[in-house]
């Protein structure tokens, strides 16, 4: 039993900490991402007024604020995929749906 409550309480730990981990992530995202300048790049946007753009990294669709210098919120410093998304947002020629 020891060993079986030893795993069971290292693995609620890892959760736990993931969670927190997230929420983190979520309140800095918050705080950077307070304003909203998808509409300066000309990018079609939902109802809350997020670009809809073509994620590159994961070739999926994505709703992202877009900040005062063309990074979508999702945008990862240092990521090939992320860096030409963000000069793409720039110039205007990002893929939109």
């Amino acid at each position: 039993m020891g060993d079986r409550l030893r795993r069971v309480v290292r693995q609620q730990a890892r959760k736990a900490g993931r969670e927190y981990a997230r929420g983190k992530r979520a309140y800095r995202e918050g705080r950077e991402w307070g304003e909203n300048h998808a509409d300066e790049f000309d990018l079609p946007t939902d109802e809350e007024d997020r670009a809809r753009i073509v994620c590159r990294r994961h070739a999926e669709k994505r709703r992202a604020a877009v900040n005062a210098d063309g990074e979508p919120a999702c945008f990862e410093a240092g990521h090939p995929d992320c860096e030409g998304c963000a000069e793409d947002v720039g110039d205007g020629r990002v893929q939109t749906w």
